[in-house]
């Protein structure tokens, strides 16, 4: 082999040990290229499930929010409605109240009317009879009135009867001795007063004479 040949062969063999080292040399770029590109992908990836899971967070506390107005809201109604019903029924408990005592009232004014009526007859003729006083004590007991109640009445009536007395005395202008009599058995009986009489008999005088 000539010295040229021998160059040749030299420069070839330095050709192709360059170009290896070129391939070696690309080929070591790009695998340290890959790891980092691969690295940026998993960093990319991880950014994209934190924002997804940040975007997550806000939706589920949106609809917690929402929730928990509704839930208010509800609850809201809910305590107006038992309010609302609550003063309905309060209503309706003192409206039946009221009836029931105009009932009560109107009952008992009427029974008092009736009794009063009772009374005016037992004492028309300025007496009571046993049998009188004991047909008043049970009609007292059925209509319910009570003993204060008859004695007012009662006390009524009688001032009535006595009034009337003197109207009849003194209706001729003057009064007799047996009128003197009977009123004065009246006054003892009905237990009214002198000064009572007086005020009753110069009443009468006064819208007679």
């Amino acid at each position: 082999m000539s010295d040229l040949d021998e160059q040749r062969q030299k420069v070839e063999e330095l050709k192709r040990k360059i170009l290896e080292q070129k391939k070696k040399g690309s080929s070591g770029e790009q695998s340290e290229i890959k790891p980092i590109e691969e690295k940026g992908a998993v960093v990319e990836q991880a950014q994209q499930k934190l924002v997804e899971a940040q975007r997550q967070a806000q939706e589920a506390e949106r609809k917690s929010a929402l929730e928990n107005q509704k839930r208010a809201e509800i609850a809201k109604r809910q305590a107006e409605e038992n309010l609302r019903r609550q003063k309905e029924e309060e209503r309706q408990r003192i409206e039946k109240a009221k009836s029931i005592q105009q009932q009560q009232s109107a009952s008992n004014a009427i029974a008092l009317q009736a009794y009063l009526q009772a009374l005016k007859h037992a004492w028309v003729d300025g007496s009571l009879s046993r049998d009188e006083d004991g047909l008043l004590r049970t009609l007292r007991k059925s209509l319910g009135i009570s003993e204060q109640e008859h004695v007012n009445l009662e006390q009524e009536v009688q001032l009535e009867i006595y009034l009337q007395a003197i109207v009849d005395s003194w209706k001729n202008g003057s009064i007799t001795p047996q009128d003197l009599d009977r009123l004065d058995a009246l006054r003892e009986r009905f237990k009214i007063s002198a000064e009572e009489h007086m005020r009753l008999e110069k009443q009468v005088r006064q819208e007679i004479l």
